[in-house]
């Protein structure tokens, strides 16, 4: 995932900071608890596309 994209890229709901996740290949909301995945090096920001993050796990 390029830097510098990472660097613009932001929630499309709250418009806040997103965390990259490498090894899952998705970007984190966490206000949201929603995982943007990545797929061929374009991540994907749609809300109906996301992953819900259940409340008990925890994000970090």
């Amino acid at each position: 995932m390029d830097s510098k994209l990472l660097d613009i890229l932001v929630c499309p709901l709250c418009k806040g900071p997103l965390l990259y996740k490498k090894q899952d290949n998705e970007l984190i909301c966490k206000p949201d608890r929603l995982a943007f995945a990545i797929k061929d090096g374009i991540p994907i920001m749609l809300e109906d596309e996301a992953r819900r993050i259940p409340d008990e796990v925890e994000i970090s």
